[in-house]
């Protein structure tokens, strides 16, 4: 979520398959049982000519539900690519364009869905450039001024004071022991202000929907998107004397890479990536993305709520185990509170169309799912950032994302209003969006479990809420000043659509 006013990644999108409600036929209405369309499934050969889709199946609970399940998958002409068990998801491929109604049928089977539009195939180079890389003389000026204690670039870091996070290293940088995990498009552990606090062990590539460890599979490739290396600067870059320094320097930070080269973050990716987050040592995940094609997922689709059903399992079960799930709330500008909404770029890899929908119904996710942090982003100003999204009751807390320096403009010495992190190959550039606000609070909530290492995410959540700093409404919100009001605020001081229960404090949170 990287662009301001856009919560796209790419300017293209894949065209060489059909759309799915063209692709994908239905069988004639019946009375059959589940056990019936089972066994009519396996009699009759299923069609696998069709583009080469990627499905989450997702299996009642119940003693033997997965063992009939998988049988009804490969009468039905899928192939299992992984059985996540013990979330009852099931990640499949397959060419049979009835595949989805056909197991929806069979017996064991809750839902299922596709994650895409368009057919499985070799990705196109549309990686996102770092929105302006930090220029020789800024980084000079930079450590010239920078005080004692100060990694050299911090004084252009006006995030960091923002939220008291400079405050909070006087007492504590954080635990060796938490561990956040950057759910994104992949991270660069051999930067020098992420190696020191690389964990190698909680790191893959989570792309196909199964984990892959080879050593580096959680990098981006040399096409591939800065943002995830970006993120994880913001989170944990090292106290060590060069660079940028992050909101909690001592803690651990690891890459789970779920973007494919295109920048698309599809369904059986990401619930990879949570259940390996949560398997795998991971207190605090990190999730600056919106999952692709759908903008939002409606429930009442069957291939759509299939999908929301899939990773709302794997958010609850990494919660289970102990792990605090923070989400950026989207630049889109939209009030996902309000009553309806207009979307015009879903499914955007393939043919995209327009539709009104009830954000109540359907989700942005994984940000509006049950149980994770929805995070707002604010400019150097502490105002809503001109491209956050917000809404009263769906946003739960705020924190520096930048915005366009001409619209909130920080003091010197920083001279950007986005904000400067790590970027791949050792370097540094400034980027803007909820992308940026998200690990700014997934740095607090480490700094949380460091202090409070026995906290479950309950606590660790009260706590993050407790010690925010509130913000009342801005009305009018008129961010370029045009006379235009932009948007409408609502809520009272201690909890509000555009702030939630207000301003992230690393300060606070580590001295409570």
């Amino acid at each position: 979520m990287a662009l301001p006013g856009s919560r796209r990644r790419r300017a293209t999108a894949l065209t060489a398959g059909l759309a799915l409600t063209a692709t994908l036929g239905f069988l004639p209405a019946g009375s059959a049982s589940a056990a019936d369309a089972t066994e009519a499934a396996a009699a009759v050969p299923a069609v696998t000519d069709g583009p080469k889709l990627s499905y989450v199946v997702n299996v009642k609970n119940g003693y033997g539900n997965a063992k009939a399940a998988k049988k009804a998958i490969a009468a039905a002409g899928g192939t299992i690519v992984i059985a996540y068990d013990q979330i009852g998801v099931i990640v499949v491929h397959s060419q049979n364009p009835a595949f989805a109604q056909t197991v929806r049928k069979a017996k064991g089977v809750e839902s299922a869905g596709a994650s895409r539009t368009a057919p499985i195939a070799p990705a196109l180079d549309t990686a996102i450039d770092s929105e302006r890389p930090l220029t020789a003389a800024e980084a000079k000026e930079s450590a010239e001024v920078a005080g004692d204690g100060q990694d050299p670039l911090e004084p252009l870091q006006w995030s960091l004071p923002a939220i008291k996070a400079d405050q909070a290293h006087e007492r504590t940088l954080g635990s060796k022991k938490v561990t956040v995990a950057v759910i994104d498009t992949g991270v660069d552990d051999t930067h020098p202000d992420l190696a020191p606090n690389f964990d190698v062990r909680s790191s893959a590539n989570c792309v196909t929907g199964k984990p892959d460890t080879t050593p580096g599979s959680w990098r981006p490739g040399p096409t591939e998107s800065d943002h995830g290396t970006h993120v994880a600067g913001t989170v944990a870059a090292a106290k060590n004397g060069v660079g940028v320094t992050g909101v909690a320097p001592g803690v651990k930070v690891s890459g789970i890479k779920v973007s494919n080269p295109d920048g698309f973050f599809y369904t059986e990716s990401v619930v990879c990536g949570f259940v390996w987050a949560a398997e795998n040592g991971a207190q605090i995940t990190n999730n600056s993305y919106y999952i692709d094609p759908w903008l939002f997922n409606c429930k009442n689709d069957p291939d759509q709520g299939a999908l929301v059903e899939a990773v709302t399992r794997a958010t609850r079960y990494a919660e289970r185990r102990g792990t605090v799930n923070v989400a950026a709330a989207g630049n889109s500008r939209m009030d996902l509170a309000s009553d309806s909404l207009t979307d015009t770029t879903s499914p955007n890899d393939t043919t995209p169309g327009t539709r009104v929908i009830n954000p109540s119904e359907c989700l942005d996710i994984p940000t509006q799912l049950p149980g994770v942090v929805t995070v707002s982003s604010l400019g150097a100003k502490g105002l809503k950032s001109s491209f956050s999204n917000y809404g009263n009751g769906v946003v739960d807390i705020s924190a520096p994302g930048g915005d366009a320096t001409r619209f909130q403009a920080p003091e010197g010495p920083a001279v950007d209003g986005r904000i400067l992190s790590t970027l791949p190959g050792g370097k540094y550039g400034y980027k803007a969006g909820t992308s940026m606000a998200s690990p700014h609070v997934a740095g607090v909530a480490a700094l949380i479990k460091s202090k409070y290492p026995w906290a479950p995410p309950s606590v660790v959540k009260a706590v993050l809420a407790g010690q925010a700093d509130n913000r009342a409404c801005t009305n009018p919100y008129d961010y370029n000043n045009d006379g235009v009001v932009d948007a409408v605020c609502e809520g009272d001081t201690r909890k509000n659509g555009f702030y939630g229960e207000g301003v992230t404090d690393a300060l606070d949170a580590v001295r409570r």
